[in-house]
């Protein structure tokens, strides 16, 4: 992907607006959002989305100089097999679309990615969020049997 150019004013809140109606219109809808909060300090928006495997995935949305960042926490840092649970996600790194696994505050687990703002549509805000629950709930369980192991139990659905 080519390197974006720093955004305009008008051009970061024409996708503060994008992922405003998006985000408004999925609450509504009463599907996997079931919270949504500005920042517009920070130019941040937080979604909290309900999860099967993990109770609640948050997404964060920043908008950046030059690209919308988007990080979900996966998990906390590991308290056993730490190099085993790092080595199991960057592994999975490999299978991800347009994110990765990163380390983020306190050596927690977040997944990743960043698209230039004026890529922003309610489509790639669809992918970008479905994807960041998708990765969250497919790979949660196992990094976590892995890092917390004896006291983890992963969920039957």
């Amino acid at each position: 992907m080519p390197i974006a150019g720093i955004a305009s004013a008008e051009e970061r809140a024409a996708c503060d607006a994008v992922i405003g109606r998006w985000a408004r219109s999925r609450l509504a809808e009463g599907g996997a959002v079931v919270a949504v909060d500005r920042q517009p300090e920070l130019e941040r928006w937080y979604l909290r989305l309900r999860g099967d495997e993990k109770d609640f995935v948050t997404v964060w949305l920043t908008i950046r100089q030059r690209t919308l960042h988007h990080e979900a926490q996966v998990m906390p840092t590991p308290e056993v097999n730490v190099e085993a649970t790092f080595e199991y996600l960057l592994r999975r790194n490999a299978d991800l679309h347009q994110m990765r696994f990163a380390l983020g505050a306190e050596d927690a687990v977040y997944l990743v990615g960043e698209i230039p703002v004026v890529a922003v549509t309610e489509d790639e805000l669809d992918r970008i969020v479905g994807s960041s629950l998708a990765y969250v709930e497919d790979y949660f369980p196992t990094a976590m049997s892995i890092g917390f192991a004896g006291r983890y139990r992963r969920r039957r659905v």
